[in-house]
Parts: C-alpha cells; structure tokens; sequence
C-alpha cells in the first residue's frame, strides 16, 4: 500500500513536470517562457481590427475564465500539496496576461475586482469557482475531475470564441488552446494513477 502511493505521488510529480515542459514548448505567452515574446511580437504587429461587442465581451470572458482556472488551482494545489496544480496555475497565469495584453491592445477594461485568490465580478463564474473548490476539496480524484472539467469546458469555449475572430486574438485563443489540451491530458493521466 505505501509504495503504491508512493509510486502515485512520484507519478503526480512527473506529470506535472511534462506539463510544464510541453508548456513551454507551444511558446505560451509570458515573461521568457518558451518564446513568448515572438508571440507577443506577433500580436504588437498585427493592427488592431474592429472589434464587435460580441469579440470584446469574449475577451473579457475569457480573461475571467482564464482566472477561475488560475484561481481554482492554487486553492486545490494548497490543499492536496500535488504539483500538477502547481505548474497548471502558473500556465494558467500566462494564459491571463495573454488575454490582458489583448484587453490592453483593444483598450477594454481588464474585468476583475480583484486579482485575489477566488473573488470574481461575474456572478455565474463566482458561484462556480466555490463549486468547483468546494467539490475538488473532497479528494484528490475529485480535485483532478475538477482539472478536467475545467479544461474541457476552456477548449470548448476557446474553439467557439475563435471562430471569425480576428488574427491576432486567433492566434492567443490558439495558443491558449494548445496549453489546455496540455493540461487536460495532465489530468486525465494523474487520474489513472490514482486507479
């Protein structure tokens, strides 16, 4: 029993760590990150296009659901001690000032009350992130369904929010999408683990 739990812990350890590495590898948006700043480049390049109100409140959304990610993470990382969390929440923190760079560059207002851990202006995402804590903190194998419902529901929002969008938010939702494949095949990998 206590070298198989070793073995999951090892085994929870690792998976973040390839999470981290594959990460880096898509060139996330962020402070010497795998090539963020040619990303960033990209998007300071392109100009800036007529947004419609549905394209700005997608941005702002996003931001907002980039932050429950974040957010959720580290509440369920300081409560199981599992460095999955750990490397996601800071991926999850790229991936907000991504969409903040394009929240400044398209001069919206970046929609939060506070950058403290678990407060929200939206009222829906307020009630979910005390949801998705509240489930997750019942155990590990409810912490990590909350991972993957989390990145499930990003990749579908991602997918539909990129359809007719302009080039250079198209190009931030892409990546954004390409690290929460990363992330959900984290998860589900950590979970099997635990079988």
């Amino acid at each position: 029993m206590r070298k198989m739990r070793r073995r999951a812990l090892m085994a929870l350890a690792l998976g973040a760590i390839t999470t981290a590495s594959l990460d880096a590898r898509w060139g996330h948006f962020g402070g010497g990150h795998g090539g963020g700043g040619v990303a960033y480049q990209q998007v300071a390049t392109t100009p800036a296009a007529t947004l419609t109100q549905k394209q700005k409140d997608d941005l702002i959304f996003m931001y907002q659901e980039e932050k429950l990610a974040r957010d959720v993470y580290i509440t369920l990382g300081r409560k199981w001690g599992a460095r999955v969390f750990l490397n996601i929440q800071n991926s999850e923190q790229r991936h907000m000032d991504a969409v903040r760079y394009l929240l400044n560059k398209y001069n919206l207002r970046v929609p939060v009350l506070s950058d403290d851990i678990g407060v929200f202006e939206n009222e829906e995402l307020q009630a979910l992130y005390n949801q998705l804590v509240a489930k997750g903190s019942q155990s590990l194998r409810d912490a990590l369904e909350v991972g993957v419902t989390i990145e499930e529901t990003d990749i579908a929002d991602l997918e539909e929010k990129m359809e007719g969008a302009p080039a250079d938010i198209k190009s931030v939702y892409s990546n954004l999408l390409r690290g929460s494949y990363n992330h959900l095949r984290a998860f589900k990998r950590n979970l099997e683990y635990l079988r």
